[in-house]
């Protein structure tokens, strides 16, 4: 049974003439899957059809074999902005989806500032956002989507407004806290070397529709020095071949 499951998605928002065509997707339990596309093919509206943040004209999604009709605790979705609140410190900001609710106890306020030591900023929890960098507000974001151990995260483009070298980075520490906390991943992303560093899985889609889907046979661990292997330029070669036949 599939972890996640998207069953003949169909979507169009008021005034769009293209939408979301009968898309079926389905992701097994420890998978990372990145949907792939140019911009403006429904990667983004897909994504959130996954998380329960939108309900499709059609279709339906299952989590785990329950059917997801709303936002889940089970989920953990990571937006294209880092979504910081300014007036908030860094480790109150990780802890909001529990301050939400009530007050976060001992051991939520510990957990938390586990997780900031996982991403490395053990030593800015009394930080505000406007104090630390894009690629440290990503990091932010990123502890607090793992804060209530969520099975599956969700991730779009999450990286894409940060310079190269930091988004190398950043991919690396994702990858090392997906493995840490056994995530199932819906990543999205219009980057294809980076499809092909971080996912099991690419999925291409194309104005709506799901083009193709394709495993990625290159061996893990992922670490820095396969962005340098001939067989890495290959496959990135390839499938810029077939990005650009896309329309």
């Amino acid at each position: 049974m599939s972890f996640l499951a998207l069953h003949h998605i169909n979507h169009c928002y008021p005034n769009q003439k293209q939408g979301l065509t009968d898309i079926h997707l389905e992701l097994q339990k420890g998978e990372f899957h990145c949907l792939l596309g140019r911009s403006g093919c429904g990667k983004s509206t897909l994504l959130k059809i996954a998380a329960g943040l939108i309900t499709p004209k059609t279709g339906h999604v299952q989590l785990n074999g329950k059917p997801l009709l709303k936002p889940s605790t089970e989920i953990g979705f990571v937006f294209q902005q880092p979504t910081l609140l300014d007036w908030l410190t860094v480790l109150e900001n990780v802890l909001l989806p529990v301050a939400l609710h009530t007050k976060p106890s001992l051991n939520q306020t510990n957990h938390a500032k586990a997780l900031l030591d996982e991403v490395g900023l053990s030593e800015l929890t009394q930080r505000y956002p406007s104090q630390l960098s894009g690629g440290q507000q990503s990091r932010v974001a990123l502890a607090r989507a793992l804060l209530l151990q969520p099975p599956l995260l969700l991730l779009d483009e999450p990286f894409a407004a940060l310079d190269a070298l930091t988004r190398e980075h950043l991919q690396d520490l994702l990858l090392r806290l997906c493995a840490q906390h056994h995530s199932t991943v819906l990543f999205v992303t219009h980057d294809v070397t980076e499809a092909l560093y971080l996912g099991d899985t690419i999925t291409l889609l194309e104005q709506g529709r799901l083009h193709s889907q394709h495993p990625v046979t290159i061996k893990k661990p992922r670490t820095e020095a396969l962005r340098a292997e001939a067989e890495f330029a290959q496959l990135s070669h390839e499938f810029r071949l077939k990005m650009k036949q896309l329309q």
